[in-house]
């Protein structure tokens, strides 16, 4: 590399590495985020996955139901996408300590770790994701935020090896007592 590259290379480093914001700069921002009552309900969602060049691949829906088995909280989602394929991703969560949780589903490799502050949660784990034919391990970071007491947005960038090859955008609406998204 030449010399006068060396410091450009050294400014977009620093200055990348300035950009992430921790979910403590959220502590403030109401509603503030419970989980456990969140899910406390049944809750409809939707959703795209979008390229890394902004197209969008894929459209979803989701009806997420949960129950509590003593501290644990879980979470039974069903997947239907644009396509016709269908998908279930049952988490198992439990919390791990004063705004944060920790959680297990088929597909997710090792744990999930969360941590809640304010109206936000930063979720991340590693996804065994198949591909045709293959299976890929993406690096899976969400972040939620709470709207209002029944309104959740979820934005998540997926990466593997370090390089983002999509994002998603999902919409979470939570139903009334005894109601079904069906």
């Amino acid at each position: 590399m030449s010399m006068n590259k060396a410091p450009l290379l050294a400014a977009c480093l620093l200055l990348g590495s300035c950009g992430n914001v921790g979910v403590e700069h959220y502590a403030a921002e109401q509603p503030k985020l419970d989980l456990a009552a969140f899910f406390s309900r049944p809750v409809q969602a939707w959703g795209i996955f979008q390229k890394r060049s902004g197209e969008v691949a894929r459209r979803f829906d989701v009806c997420i139901a949960s129950h509590r088995e003593g501290e644990r909280l879980i979470l039974d989602e069903r997947f239907v996408y644009n396509d016709g394929e269908q998908q279930r991703r049952v988490w198992t969560l439990v919390p791990d300590g004063p705004g944060r949780w920790r959680g297990t589903a088929g597909d997710v490799i090792g744990e999930a770790r969360g941590e809640i502050a304010g109206n936000a949660l930063r979720w991340r784990y590693k996804l065994d994701l198949p591909v045709d034919g293959r299976h890929w391990q993406m690096d899976m970071d969400d972040w939620m935020y709470l709207m209002d007491d029944d309104t959740l947005i979820n934005r998540t960038s997926m990466r593997k090896l370090g390089v983002e090859v999509g994002q998603i955008s999902l919409f979470f609406r939570r139903l009334p007592a005894g109601a079904s998204c069906n």
